[in-house]
Formats: C-alpha cells, structure tokens, sequence
C-alpha cells in the first residue's frame, strides 16, 4: 500500500510525525512524506524536522508564499507533476492549510483516495479560510479521521456518510506526550529567567487580530492587560511583527513592562514553555489542545473556536477580541485559579496507530 503523506506547514509536522511512525509497525504500508513548502523557514523547518524525529521528506515542492488562491493554485500543479510520475493507493492530509484542499482536490479528480486527518472541526466562521479548507476537504475525503465526537455531528448535518467517519483522537497528543519529558529537559526558562508558573506566554497572528490597524490595536492594549500582571513570553511570529511595524506599534509592544519577546520557538521549546506557564494567551487552534492536556488555562482571543471540547472538557476560555473582556476573564482566573478539567477522550497518545490499523484494514478489503 502506498501512501503519500502531504504536510504544508508546522502545525502539520507535529500531526504526521506521529503517522508515519506507527506506519513502521505496518510492513505492508510504504508512506513517502511530501512537504509542499507552503510555509517554509529552513532553521525551523529543519529543527521542527530533527526534534520530532521526522525523516528528510521524499518529495519537496517548494510552493513559498503568495496569495491564497496563488499558493493553492501552485501545490496544484506541482502536486498533479507528482502523481503522475508514481502510483499512490491513498494520499493522506492533515490539518486545515492550503496544502491540504489542494493537494486532496487533485488526488479525487485522479480517483485516488483521500484521508483526511482532523476532520469535522467547525468554527461556524467562513470568513476564517481555513474553515473553507476543513469543509472542502471534508466533504470529498473517503476516509475521515476525527478528533472528538461533536465533528462527527458536523460531518452528517453536511450530508457526509457515517460510514466515511472515524473517531480516532487527536494526532498532535500523541506528539505532545511522546515528547513532554524531553521538552522539558530544555533550558529555556534558564534561559529566560523564568520560574514554573510565574509567567504567562502569548502567541497571536491570525489576520482578524494583526491585519487591520484596529485589530492591532485591541491586541496591543490585551498584551498591555497581561503585562501588568505578569512576566509575558512572547515569541514574534514574523506576520505579527510585520504588521506591528507597519502600524508603529512594534515599539509600543517592545515597551510593555514584563514583556519578553523572542523568536519563534522550536517544538521542544515552546512545548516546555506551555507546560510551565501560569497561562497561555493565543489565537492558535493547535495550542487550545495542548493547553488542555498540559492543565494550563488557555485563554482564546478569537471570536469562535473549532475545537469545543477544549472549552466543555478542557482549559480553554473563549474570551473574543474585545481587551476589556480579559480584565474579567483575568479577575475571575485569579480568583478560582484552579478550575477543573478533563482530558478529552481518546486523547491518548494511540491516534496515529488507530488511523493506520483503519487505512490497512480498509485498503486491504479493497
């Protein structure tokens, strides 16, 4: 069976890593890993590669950035150039990126089979592009492997097969617990200066909270709210510095009292700085997970979310992207700041072994 395994992005590294280890206790799969380079930045890239024990991908396209329909448009091409030259049983995605819808729509119109890991997750917002990339995906995958069960809720209101359905978990836990102990092995809060949940660390660089000037604005005066009350992480994604500095604000950031900005983190890095903050401050899907398995509060400056069970299960505070919303938020978290939480079910680090024992069984019926 040979499957082609598609990453575009970081998010995807953490969601195929753990894939195509379990496929080694599969002799009859052959995975070959494609990186489509829709985001790529050779040092993270390759320490993101090397701390998840990935291998070299097989195939590397190169897209870089662009437009969205540009970008799209480009992993498309090259990726048609690919499957002409090799017979793939199964093409594999993850994730929610360009690189996904693209490479998932080429494969169907072949008649290749498609498996989508991370299925269902709904937001309900289609201004957000990666929510038209989740439904798109979705609705022509054969095999769709979801995280928690409300997706599967979503996949059948969207007329989609049951059958097409499969409650597997969640593919980055079983990242995040293969690596927890040596992340934190890391001397980054050494480095830092930082001592276990005594600071808070922020991520934010979704396009409704850097692209416009007032968007910026509101994030600026939220940073400035965390700020005040606590040592504040920050590690600059190069879209949010970018913005920043074209509405002057960089400065106004940099200035914050309690404020540490730094560069983007590699996984072991940034994973021991989550498991070790008194709270994270993010616009990230990925890190409303990570926070819930960790027991860190998660606070979400977004509007809406396409992972509920962080919210009914886990840590996460959907808190929208008004600032005065998170001085509330803030007073009632110090006030009960130990809230109860459960880990989601099937968050067990088994994802990726339950996805392959499905595609072989599957495939193998075929």
């Amino acid at each position: 069976m040979e499957i082609l395994c598609v990453v575009g992005a970081r998010p995807n590294f953490m969601k195929i890593a753990p894939i195509l280890d379990a496929a080694y206790n599969f002799p009859d799969i052959h995975c070959t890993l494609l990186h489509t380079g829709q985001h790529y930045d050779e040092r993270m890239s390759h320490l993101f590669f090397q701390e998840l024990g990935l291998p070299k991908p097989d195939i590397y396209l190169g897209i870089g950035s662009g437009s969205h329909a540009v970008q799209t448009a480009r992993v498309m091409m090259e990726f048609d150039r690919v499957l002409n030259e090799r017979e793939i049983d199964l093409v594999l995605v993850v994730g929610d990126v360009n690189s996904t819808i693209a490479c998932a729509l080429v494969a169907v119109k072949r008649g290749i089979k498609v498996a989508h890991v991370e299925a269902g997750l709904r937001s309900g917002d289609r201004t957000m592009p990666e929510e038209i990339n989740r439904i798109l995906t979705d609705q022509i995958s054969d095999y769709l492997f979801t995280t928690e069960k409300a997706a599967e809720y979503y996949l059948i209101h969207e007329g989609i097969n049951r059958e097409k359905i499969f409650f597997v978990g969640n593919v980055m836990i079983d990242s995040l617990l293969r690596h927890r102990s040596k992340a934190n092995e890391c001397d980054i809060l050494t480095r830092l200066q930082l001592k276990p949940k005594q600071y808070a660390v922020c991520t934010l660089h979704r396009p409704s909270n850097v692209d416009t000037e007032e968007a910026a604005r509101n994030m600026v005066k939220a940073l400035e709210i965390i700020a005040k009350l606590y040592i504040t992480v920050l590690p600059l994604h190069p879209r949010t510095k970018s913005r920043l500095f074209d509405y002057n604000l960089l400065s106004t950031v940099d200035a914050l009292p309690n404020i540490r900005i730094i560069e983007p983190q590699g996984y072991l890095e940034f994973l021991a700085l989550m498991d070790n903050a008194k709270l994270v401050f993010t616009d990230s899907g990925g890190i409303q997970e990570e926070t819930t398995v960790l027991g860190v509060p998660c606070f979400t400056f977004r509007n809406n979310t396409e992972r509920p069970i962080t919210i009914t299960a886990g840590t996460n505070h959907l808190i929208g992207t008004d600032p005065n919303a998170l001085v509330s938020a803030l007073d009632e978290f110090e006030s009960n700041p130990r809230q109860p939480c459960q880990i989601p079910e099937l968050w067990d680090g088994k994802a990726a072994p339950r996805i392959l024992q499905i595609i072989h069984d599957k495939l193998d019926k075929k």
